[in-house]
């Protein structure tokens, strides 16, 4: 049983649930939560936003979209701090079945693991631009090779690392923003014009909804480690309300100063030691959780689909190989259009796993019954139509154009699932119409 339990904490329990003593402080979990979101993509996504809107119009923006991704956020996580399990593994029972749940893993795989290895590119380039030495496949295999030895070791290393990398960021990058604004007006820039062809508030709330969805979905990968619902709401409110509104408006600031929407670039050529300190520790906090969950994915997929329990280990070292190399051979930013295409299918599942969860509750029985021991409950249907009904749904009502694509997504597919949900469970206690018993005069007779 001790030799089966240490077998699981290596493998951070990619299968089962995370035992009561081995979940972590809230800071633990705040400090990598807020790593994935203070990130250069806030910086990119509020300089896009400051090139198209003035300074109030970008902060209707990211509050919308700030808020929608903390509800979103703060309900799967909850799910995961109960459950104790992994986004694709908790989506058997929320809503998907357990073959839909390998659909599930494989597109949180994909997405996350080709986003990795994109990332890992940037860091190549970026490092070979600033230090102007070695070549970019030299970089993209330093970079990719240590976020993969950082991953195999799972959560508690991943989580000195955050506290190493997350205030190196932000005083390395306070340092360059500071530099860069240094000869503007704060009033002037809060009061100007948008320098680039105007943005509409609409757009505005999907590229800040949209930029991070794919990190609110696997958010019970992380919360799992978490001791109680409070952490979640903690660390969510914490991270995402900062990460969101501190850099990204300090993108929307850079790009009003600068009058472009290339904010890494005017954060990175500060200065070529600064630049390059900056550059590496903002991959290597938030690239680390791509392959994570990515790997977490890809290991329910390969049980449900094969059978087999592969360890999340290889699994990693695998992934992160073949995103290493793509990046050093340079293939892998082809791959950018087909990634961001896929991650249309993503808001969707967070809808159908919020409404399942907390409204149909089909699962929450057996969810409840073995939690006491410490395991997931028997394994749910193949397949569960409503589910496959609802993610069409929303995926389509995002490619139609029908508001803002990913908030839209979210809630034609939570919306259709309640429905569908309540109209089988009606159905199923509703009894069956029984036949009426024989006159008595009819009965005399016999």
């Amino acid at each position: 049983m001790a030799a089966q339990r240490a077998a699981a904490d290596h493998d951070d329990y990619s299968l089962v649930r995370v035992p009561d003593e081995a979940r972590r402080s809230w800071i633990s979990v705040a400090v990598q939560r807020f790593g994935q979101v203070s990130s250069f993509q806030q910086f990119m996504v509020g300089a896009i936003l400051g090139y198209g809107m003035t300074f109030w119009h970008a902060v209707l923006a990211i509050t919308a979209g700030s808020v929608m991704l903390e509800v979103i956020t703060i309900l799967l996580g909850v799910a995961g701090v109960r459950e104790g399990l992994s986004t694709s593994v908790l989506a058997r029972w929320a809503g998907f079945g357990r073959r839909g749940s390998a659909l599930v893993g494989m597109l949180v795989a994909i997405s996350l693991a080709g986003w990795f290895g994109v990332q890992n590119g940037v860091f190549a380039q970026g490092m070979h631009d600033l230090t102007g030495w070695s070549h970019e496949w030299a970089w993209a295999l330093l970079g990719g090779v240590a976020i993969t030895a950082v991953t195999t070791y799972g959560f508690r290393t991943m989580a000195w690392v955050g506290y190493l990398t997350v205030p190196a960021f932000l005083a390395l990058a306070l340092v360059s923003v500071v530099d860069a604004l240094r000869h503007h007006s704060l009033g002037s820039l809060i009061t100007a014009e948008p320098p680039g062809p105007p943005l509409s508030l609409g757009a505005g709330v999907t590229l800040v909804s949209g930029a991070f969805i794919l990190g609110a979905i696997m958010t019970p990968d992380m919360t799992r480690f978490n001791r109680r619902p409070a952490d979640v709401v903690k660390q969510t409110l914490v991270s995402v309300t900062l990460g969101e509104y501190a850099i990204g408006m300090i993108g929307v600031l850079l790009a009003h100063a600068a009058r472009s929407s290339d904010v890494v670039g005017i954060v990175t050529s500060s200065s070529g030691l600064l630049g390059t300190l900056v550059l590496a520790t903002a991959i290597l906090k938030i690239n680390d959780w791509n392959l994570y969950s990515s790997s977490l994915g890809l290991v329910n997929a390969i049980h449900v689909l094969t059978g087999r329990r592969v360890g999340r280990v290889p699994v990693t070292v695998v992934l992160g190989a073949v995103g290493t190399l793509l990046s050093a051979a340079g293939i892998v930013h082809r791959f950018t259009g087909f990634l961001t295409a896929i991650g249309v299918l993503a808001p969707p599942v967070a809808g159908i796993v919020i409404a399942e969860y907390y409204l149909v509750r089909t699962c929450r029985g057996p969810l409840r019954a073995a939690r006491a021991g410490g395991a997931p409950p028997p394994d749910p249907a193949d397949w569960m139509p409503r589910a496959l009904v609802s993610w069409a749904a929303g995926t389509a009502a995002a490619l139609l154009g029908v508001g803002t694509a990913a908030i839209t997504s979210v809630t034609v597919a939570f919306a259709l699932h309640t429905v569908l949900g309540r109209l089988s469970a009606r159905r199923a206690t509703t009894p069956a119409a029984r036949p009426s018993p024989l006159p008595a005069t009819s009965q005399k007779g016999h």
